[in-house]
């Protein structure tokens, strides 16, 4: 299954490929050059399907479980300082999304959606220390029934330029439901109450909308 952000982009590749393919018909008659055409308009179609693909997830819903918003590795498991909503020290998970992962992101927890804020910014390498907050960005917090609230960030990397979300302040957030998606290589952040209980190593690969990658019990 294709995700709907990958159609305006599979219709321009695919009007590439026809048009290399019709320029090397039309300008050469060596059969080398036109197997090459056709094969690299197919690669090309390729990689944009496998980009854009949108596996079905089944998530077991928990009350007390924290799912990974998106697929990749994990590559941060640290106490930070959050200046942008809890003015406190939160636990941060972070995720890297490599551009052959699936760039669906999906809800950690069910709840009330009671922050949502676009930032505009740099595009550095998803994976350097300044990118949650200098980079291009999408804040979004749920309040859990509990009272309990998560915070997530899309952050843009060196190659993603376009940052999706679909939810908006006031809407009822569903586990393992789609609420954004990013383009090419980018990281999710998620920011967690001090003790929440851990149950991801660094440089693990996790599923999003099916790992479970912490806990309020």
């Amino acid at each position: 299954m294709i995700h709907k952000e990958g159609y305006p982009t599979m219709n321009l590749t695919i009007l590439f490929g026809s048009l290399l393919v019709v320029i090397a018909e039309y300008f050469s008659n060596n059969h080398y050059v036109h197997t090459l055409a056709y094969a690299l308009s197919a690669l090309l179609l390729v990689i944009v399907l496998q980009f854009f693909r949108n596996p079905a997830r089944k998530t077991v819903a928990n009350d007390n479980h924290i799912i990974a918003p998106a697929d990749g590795k994990v590559v941060v498991i640290e106490e930070v300082e959050d200046s942008e909503y809890f003015k406190d020290r939160r636990l941060q998970i972070s995720i890297f999304m490599s551009p052959i992962n699936v760039h669906v992101n999906r809800f950690p927890i069910s709840g009330l959606v009671k922050y949502v804020k676009y930032h505009a910014g740099l595009y550095l390498v998803a994976w350097h220390p300044k990118s949650s907050t200098e980079n291009e960005r999408t804040t979004i917090v749920v309040e859990h029934k509990s009272g309990k609230s998560v915070l997530f960030r899309q952050i843009a990397g060196a190659l993603a330029r376009r940052i999706v979300y679909y939810c908006k302040e006031g809407n009822k957030a569903v586990q393992g439901a789609e609420f954004g998606f990013i383009k090419f290589g980018s990281r999710v952040d998620i920011l967690l109450p001090i003790g929440t209980k851990v149950n991801v190593a660094l440089n693990q690969k996790v599923r999003g909308g099916e790992t479970v990658m912490a806990s309020f019990d």
